[in-house]
């Protein structure tokens, strides 16, 4: 009897360890969720009111110091400015003892400009500029290093660095002096409304933030644009405004970070099929520095509706292509998904998942079939049999439907490569969308149907899916005459190939014309779009 009690009372104190091993971490881990929240709103109000840019962080991914107490930590908030870092508790006593980058000073009487160092977390791999030996090496918060120029220093060689100017360092180039700023901050309390640092492209357009351009020596500034083929091609637009109002001397050069879905136009430059953050910012920048300038045609795509001949044409500008048939119609369905819920649409790899599955229809539907008897193709102005075929691609530029050779093609035999530059259009036709899947997968070549200086193309009858650049639209019985507009000073990437070909082919985009001489030595802008 007594064993039995023995080994119940046993069994119910291991019942309840177990139990408290069990619910402990679990109200723990609830009590964290519960206040975590409270100390987030505090530290949002904090960031709010801040002259730092902080960004708070659960875990830092490299050894990481305390800027005011010294301590390692793993979880705080940096500032993305200037790049103290702080712990949780220090942060509302680094933000007032610490200060910021000042990115907008008046010049020095002296015409000088001074380092303006911070202490700690200094880059890895990097070199004291006084004794050239490694910095950063101790386990512990030391060192010095510029917010401006990234020259970094030991603590004991700080004292004794001969040349206390800082020249910006590698990047001199294309970063905004403070000083230029606090020159375009005093116009702009003169003139508001036409001096600004920050436009918001929702509500103004880009010959607005263009302006700048004006302000600085002729031929200087390059234009860096963060997004998608769409969005190059809206500044390309507002490029050739400034053109029309004699500012040629103030164009500036344009470069690419592709950040939409099929980014063609930025594959064809060298700039990639897309950015996701897997090359640092340096890196971008200094391939933004050592690019090629070339010259790349635009066009003007002009459609005139059959019986309003008096109306005013539809006017578009064409940098990439335009095409007429399934892939138009794939863009005109996800066109139309996107505008009911944008916000679905935030992803590059969802936003191909959804074109998949509009061709994927479209090869059981096959709405566009019988083209070649809806269409007239004229060719230089002349007309050209059109086999049994869904669809019509003009392009302009190597690359198609998110990285694909178009005109190249596959086999034996590929056609040369096109140019940017050449003034001609590269015509091809296709037999479905499930040819478009095999072009885009190497298995099939398109119907190349010529090149030519003009195009023009005639819908007869029926109302058709057709795209420019990516903006899709239906249209009824019209005629559509493509020429050729102007040309846009571009930025090529020559250094890296950006797909999976061979090194003969990595050259189809690269202009024949004469590049053009860059080597002036005065300012540069990069300007975010």
């Amino acid at each position: 009897m007594e064993e039995s009690t023995e080994e119940l009372r046993e069994e119910w104190t291991l019942l309840l360890w177990t139990t408290v091993a069990v619910l402990v971490p679990v109200l723990i881990t609830l009590w964290c969720s519960f206040q975590r929240p409270k100390r987030k709103v505090q530290l949002k109000d904090l960031f709010r009111k801040s002259k730092h840019g902080w960004h708070y962080t659960d875990l830092f991914n490299k050894p990481t110091y305390c800027c005011v107490c010294s301590q390692p930590i793993l979880q705080g908030a940096f500032c993305d400015c200037c790049g103290i870092c702080a712990d949780e508790q220090c942060i509302q006593r680094a933000d007032r003892i610490l200060s910021c980058k000042e990115i907008m000073i008046q010049r020095p009487t002296d015409g000088r400009f001074y380092h303006q160092w911070v202490r700690g977390n200094v880059p890895l791999a990097s070199y004291c500029a006084e004794c050239k030996q490694q910095c950063g090496t101790q386990p512990k918060l030391c060192d010095y290093r510029c917010v401006w120029c990234q020259t970094t220093v030991h603590d004991d060689c700080l004292s004794s660095l001969n040349d206390d100017l800082c020249d910006l360092g590698e990047f001199r180039s294309v970063i905004i002096p403070p000083y230029y700023l606090y020159q375009v901050n005093k116009l702009r309390q003169r003139h508001p409304d036409e001096y600004s640092k920050v436009f918001d492209l929702s509500e103004l357009p880009p010959s607005k933030a263009l302006q700048l351009c004006t302000l600085l020596p002729p031929g200087s500034v390059h234009v860096l644009v963060c997004g998608g083929d769409g969005t190059v091609g809206w500044v390309l637009d507002a490029i050739d405004t400034m053109k029309l109002k004699g500012q040629d001397q103030f164009i500036p050069l344009v470069t690419i970070l592709p950040l939409g879905t099929g980014n063609d136009l930025a594959n064809s430059l060298g700039w990639g099929a897309g950015y996701a953050g897997e090359i640092p910012v340096e890196q971008v920048l200094r391939n933004v520095l050592e690019a090629e300038v070339v010259k790349m045609d635009r066009w003007k795509v002009q459609v005139v509706s059959k019986g309003n001949y008096f109306r005013k044409p539809k006017v578009l500008s064409m940098n990439n292509y335009f095409s007429v048939g399934p892939d138009a119609l794939m863009a005109l369905n996800f066109h139309a998904h996107r505008e009911k819920t944008p916000s679905f649409f935030s992803s590059r790899i969802i936003n191909k998942a959804v074109y998949f599955l509009y061709g994927t229809k479209d090869c059981l539907v096959q709405e566009c079939k019988d083209l070649d008897k809806r269409i007239e193709l004229e060719l230089d102005g002349e007309q050209v049999n059109l086999p049994s075929l869904e669809g019509i691609i003009v392009c302009n530029i190597g690359y198609w439907g998110g990285g694909c050779r178009l005109w190249e093609g596959m086999g034996d035999e590929p056609y040369p490569p096109t140019r940017v530059d050449d003034g001609l259009l590269e015509v091809v036709g296709v037999y479905g969308s499930f040819h478009c899947a095999q072009i885009q997968v190497k298995l099939a070549n398109p119907v190349r149907l010529g090149q030519a200086h003009t195009v023009r193309l005639v819908l007869k009858s029926s109302r058709m899916p057709m795209q420019v650049d990516g903006e899709p639209w239906a249209q009824g019985p019209c005629t559509i005459t493509i020429t050729h507009k102007t040309q846009a000073l571009m930025l090529y990437h020559s250094a890296e190939q950006t797909d999976d070909d061979d090194s003969s082919a990595s050259e189809c985009e690269e202009p024949s014309a004469e590049h053009i001489d860059t080597t002036s030595n005065t300012q540069e802008t990069v300007t975010e779009s």
